[in-house]
């Protein structure tokens, strides 16, 4: 789920549509969270649909690291891609807002945290000589994100949190204690070598 404090607009014609706030999101704040209304289709459901249904899912979804298609219900599907992204993603299944995020800002992430499988050209953007996202992102990245959530955290108890109730049972010890700053926290790559070894 977005944040409530989000809707979709006109980027341009090459873009399509973004995901814009329409009020302050302060940093720390959780600005997107997997929950229970996402669609999870599998490689063999996507398989048996039609072409026209085929291309939508796959500009649409996520692979997840359980190695399964997600599509969000809501707006986050509209989500653009930046290398200087405002949002960052973290082992816990939701992104944070990795700067203050002014009204009519976009919300971006960098897509190579998704740990893409395939490679694709992005639209130049300044002060990054990155060009495309890779498979391998993650595994160049990762310290660079793991880095703007451990800042982010930092802020996490003092802002307003509307989607902190939809934090995964599973997570919520744990996030409250990043948050707290008695652990520390999960570097996202942790995400992908528990899925490579099949735990």
């Amino acid at each position: 789920m977005m944040h409530p404090d989000t809707e979709i607009r006109y980027v341009s014609e090459e873009v399509g549509v973004g995901v814009f706030a329409t009020k302050l999101i302060p940093k720390g704040t959780i600005v997107w969270i997997k929950d229970e209304l996402d669609m999870i289709l599998t490689e063999e459901y996507i398989k048996s649909l039609d072409d026209l249904r085929k291309e939508y899912i796959n500009k649409y979804t996520y692979l997840d690291t359980d190695g399964i298609y997600i599509l969000h219900w809501d707006h986050a599907k509209y989500m653009n891609h930046s290398f200087n992204p405002n949002c960052v993603d973290t082992a816990y299944d939701f992104q944070l807002a990795a700067i203050d995020i002014q009204p009519g800002e976009q919300l971006t992430s960098d897509y190579g945290a998704c740990g893409e499988d395939e490679e694709f050209e992005c639209i130049p953007e300044e002060e990054t000589s990155r060009t495309k996202v890779t498979a391998n992102d993650y595994l160049i990245y990762y310290a660079e994100w793991d880095e703007m959530a451990r800042e982010a955290f930092k802020y996490f108890n003092a802002v307003k949190q509307p989607l902190k109730h939809l934090i995964r049972e599973q997570y919520i010890d744990k996030v409250n204690a990043v948050a707290n700053g008695t652990v520390p926290l999960d570097s996202i790559l942790t995400l992908f070598i528990d899925d490579e070894d099949g735990k």
